[in-house]
């Protein structure tokens, strides 16, 4: 859409202050932002897609022992992460070299759990100029955002600031910590206002009303069809880390974590009556092989390109303030919603433009 108003060369980094992504979401993130040679993002946001249906079967090799799957996700599940994640880390470094945090092409939010503090550790463009120590390589930082409890192995590596200091990270999954960051960039917009930076608009911190936000998800099961308390009620270690091709201890906690977020985030913009200003796109009616973490067989792929497409054409849903539950609305479709937020953003972008120096010079070259 942003090509179609602003030309082929637009990309999403043009229009967002800040881009923040979780696990899997900081991987995109970082693909958003990331300077190729020319300054320009490495990747188009059409070109993710193909990204994921090329390389997850290789960073999620399926089981090799059809034999006896169970017997194998039992003993994976004691010795040692499920995948070794030798591939996933090669595939990063190789995509984004030596580029470091501070070099994103817009502000960028990657939260991660730190093991050995037992505290998140957020890596954020505004805190990377307060605290050089963040600046981490931007490959580093998706490794360890990605690094899934039970899925890959946590991740440790080090940063040196200019005065020669090391810091230590001792890393794993974000998730833990927030899978649903958008709380996260609001949090650290608003720091920026406090702050009295010059990048924003001097409004009142919490006027939330101002914000545009955009909050996609990457699917949920069926609330109602995933695990039971009676069940669950006979389970032993074992079960909460494996069940059913699934790690019923990860859903939970990740699940409870995105949901307080959504579902606050949704009753704040409703309250303000800006409703419109934060869209949230997310299946919450996945079911079976489509609702697991890693199951990257091609059937199952393209199962999940499938219901990106049909989320598209349903109804935008919005937080009901008397269930908590999310309903459809009764107006625009997801896609639709995404057009209006994109002329938004270009209008947004075009003012930007003409109130910055460059844009007031090739205003008054126009003028002579």
């Amino acid at each position: 859409m942003q090509g179609k108003l602003d030309g082929e060369d637009a990309r999403i980094a043009d229009y967002f202050d800040v881009i923040a992504g979780t696990s899997t979401g900081g991987l995109v993130t970082a693909m958003l932002t990331a300077p190729n040679e020319k300054n320009r993002p490495v990747f188009a946001a059409k070109d993710i897609k193909d990204f994921y249906l090329n390389h997850c079967p290789k960073i999620f090799p399926q089981n090799n022992c059809p034999l006896f799957p169970l017997t194998t996700k039992i003993l994976k599940a004691l010795s040692g992460p499920k995948y070794d994640g030798k591939y996933l880390h090669n595939l990063v470094r190789e995509k984004l070299g030596s580029t470091r945090m501070h070099q994103t092409l817009t502000n960028v939010v990657i939260p991660t759990f730190d093991l050995k503090r037992l505290q998140p550790t957020i890596f954020s463009s505004y805190e990377v100029k307060k605290n050089p120590s963040l600046d981490a390589l931007l490959s580093d930082v998706c490794i360890a955002t990605s690094a899934a409890p039970t899925y890959l192995p946590p991740y440790y590596f080090e940063t040196k600031d200019p005065v020669g200091n090391v810091r230590e990270f001792n890393l794993t999954d974000g998730g833990v910590a927030a899978n649903n960051p958008a709380l996260l960039a609001i949090g650290e917009v608003t720091k920026e206002i406090l702050r009295g930076s010059p990048d924003f608009f001097p409004i009142k911190p919490m006027d939330y009303g101002r914000f545009f936000v955009i909050s996609l998800g990457t699917g949920s099961h069926k609330d109602e069809e995933k695990y039971k308390a009676r069940d669950a009620a006979k389970w032993g270690i074992l079960d909460w880390l494996t069940r059913g091709g699934s790690t019923p201890i990860i859903d939970v906690f990740s699940q409870a974590s995105a949901d307080m977020v959504d579902v606050h985030l949704s009753e704040v913009f409703q309250a303000l009556h800006s409703e419109k200003s934060y869209l949230r796109i997310q299946d919450d009616t996945l079911s079976g092989v489509v609702s697991s973490v890693d199951v990257a067989t091609t059937k199952n792929l393209d199962d999940l390109v499938k219901v990106g497409e049909e989320l598209l054409k349903k109804r935008v849903s919005r937080v009901n303030l008397d269930t908590g539950l999310f309903e459809p609305s009764n107006s625009e479709t997801n896609a639709e919603a995404l057009v209006r937020f994109a002329k938004l953003l270009s209008q947004e972008r075009h003012l930007r433009h003409a109130r910055s120096p460059v844009g007031n010079a090739e205003s008054h070259d126009h003028h002579k």
